[in-house]
């Protein structure tokens, strides 16, 4: 597979090590000083892009992608809440193909499904007041988390009692992402948490959507990736 990186800063370089140790051809790497090459004969050869850029970035590097005729894996958050209809849209009956996860762990797969089937539970518990922290490293432009978002709207959809989720954010030295979701009583309090020790688990994940996307088409998430993992109704 031929990978065009959009954005070569931590995650970008740790995602091109995965992807050659998996077999893969990193063909370009695109970030702020060198734009003009999403025109470069590499950016036109590749499979998919994988793109880590920033929320302010992240729409206009899609569409520049699109336009080449290549695939996306975004794994910016904090942008497409505003551009998701636009977003179907272009990728409908497969014109186009993104990608999106707010996290691409596949640990944090696991903990989403669990963080659900635990709501699903205590929507039967009214003791129970949910709240959620989540910290990272002090790079990190956005707050909440897309994850920690992710997770507050698995709850707000399964707990008829819970409108919005109390979100603790922490910017904190090079943390790379610990999520945690407590239920408190005044009997007890239960408490899950993921607790990510590097950056490799979503370089991983990313490498792994971009696989799956290439046999893929529309709009793509972890749900698809996972399925093994996805708790039915």
């Amino acid at each position: 597979m031929r990978i065009a990186l959009i954005g070569y800063g931590k995650m970008g370089h740790m995602i091109e090590e995965v992807a050659l140790q998996r077999g893969h051809e990193v063909v370009c790497r695109i970030d702020v000083q060198n734009q003009d090459d999403f025109d470069s004969p590499g950016f036109l050869s590749a499979d998919v892009a994988i793109e880590f850029t920033s929320p302010s970035s992240a729409y206009g590097n899609c569409m520049r992608a699109f336009e080449k005729g290549v695939k996306v894996v975004s794994g910016t958050t904090g942008w497409l809440s505003q551009h998701r209809e636009a977003m179907e849209e272009l990728c409908r009956d497969g014109k186009h193909t993104l990608f999106w996860a707010s996290n691409f762990s596949v640990g944090v797969a696991i903990f989403s499904a669990v963080n659900r089937y635990l709501a699903r539970l205590m929507n039967d518990f009214p003791q129970y007041d949910v709240k959620m922290s989540e910290t990272h490293h002090v790079h990190k432009l956005d707050a909440p988390s897309g994850t920690a978002l992710t997770l507050a709207s698995q709850i707000e959809s399964e707990i008829e009692r819970v409108e919005r989720v109390e979100i603790t954010s922490v910017r904190e030295g090079e943390v790379p992402g610990i999520h945690s979701v407590s239920y408190d009583s005044d009997a007890d309090m239960i408490t899950i948490t993921h607790d990510a020790h590097s950056r490799r688990g979503f370089a991983l994940g990313a490498v792994m959507a971009a696989e799956y996307t290439i046999e893929h088409t529309g709009m793509l998430g972890m749900e698809d990736l996972f399925k093994v993992i996805k708790i039915d109704n």
